[in-house]
């Protein structure tokens, strides 16, 4: 199952079923569970466990050294799920630290020509296309889509059934269910990724009117957000709510909210 021009360390630690495609690379400290394919060229590297069914595709880095200029060469960890899929050239980091790692959870879905920074935690069915970028310390939470070209800067948190329209980049928090537009800013809900995950019709509208509380009520968000907490109770509410109340970096500011501003200035 391995290619003869394939490289792979006698310390490595394969699955049998595990398939290795001409002239990857796969070094010392890699784990592969079952039914994995690494396609040709692929570089495997670092103290990296990778769960089942993952597929690299060609010209992917996995686990390679930080970008961070505190690094001092230790030995530091990624860890993958199962069932993700890898598309060309895709880069992936493993952490800083010997205490930290960089997390992939499962069935995640990343285009060509993308990147996970060190220590970015990943959440579960998340897709990334082609060319997204996350900065280090990034959390990516479950289901969010991440368009292409998109950048997402160092310690920003992108919520669950968040989507990144198509070039749009953030420094700031992106709430969980909402779309981001342009640089920072949202410009609703997620309409039809919330459909598609099963969220009932009244979940759909009491997260409308909870968006519309928060982002577009012409109030402080603190202020709007303490309000929020004792007007809405369902579960959906509460995620989005738990998120905002969290957010060290702020979060970013609707769409229509920032055009009146940026007049008013």
């Amino acid at each position: 199952m391995i290619h003869p021009t394939a490289i792979v360390h006698s310390k490595a630690k394969l699955d049998p079923t595990v398939r290795v495609g001409p002239y990857a690379v796969i070094e010392e400290g890699v784990e592969l569970g079952a039914d994995c394919v690494v396609g040709p060229h692929v570089y495997l590297t670092g103290l990296t466990t990778i769960g089942a069914h993952n597929l690299f595709h060609a010209g992917c880095v996995i686990g390679d050294a930080p970008q961070d200029l505190k690094y001092k060469d230790e030995p530091t960890r990624l860890r993958i799920g199962d069932h993700n899929v890898f598309r060309e050239h895709f880069t992936v980091h493993r952490s800083t630290k010997p205490d930290a790692e960089t997390i992939i959870g499962s069935h995640n879905f990343l285009m060509a020509n993308g990147h996970v920074a060190h220590n970015c935690l990943i959440g579960d069915h998340v897709i990334m296309a082609n060319g997204a970028l996350l900065g280090g310390h990034v959390e990516v939470q479950d289901r969010a889509f991440i368009s292409g070209n998109c950048c997402v800067h160092q310690f920003t948190r992108v919520g669950t059934l968040a989507l990144m329209q198509g070039n749009s980049a953030i420094s700031k928090d992106l709430p969980p269910f909402t779309v981001a537009s342009r640089i920072n800013e949202i410009c609703g809900l997620n309409s039809v990724g919330l459909r598609r995950a099963g969220f009932t019709t009244e979940q759909r509208l009491e997260l409308k009117r909870l968006y519309l509380w928060l982002f577009r009520g012409g109030k402080n968000l603190r202020e709007a957000l303490g309000q929020a907490q004792k007007k809405f109770s369902g579960d959906a509410a509460k995620i989005l709510l738990n998120f905002v109340a969290g957010a060290r970096r702020g979060v970013c500011a609707d769409l229509g909210r920032a055009t009146v501003k940026s007049g008013e200035e």
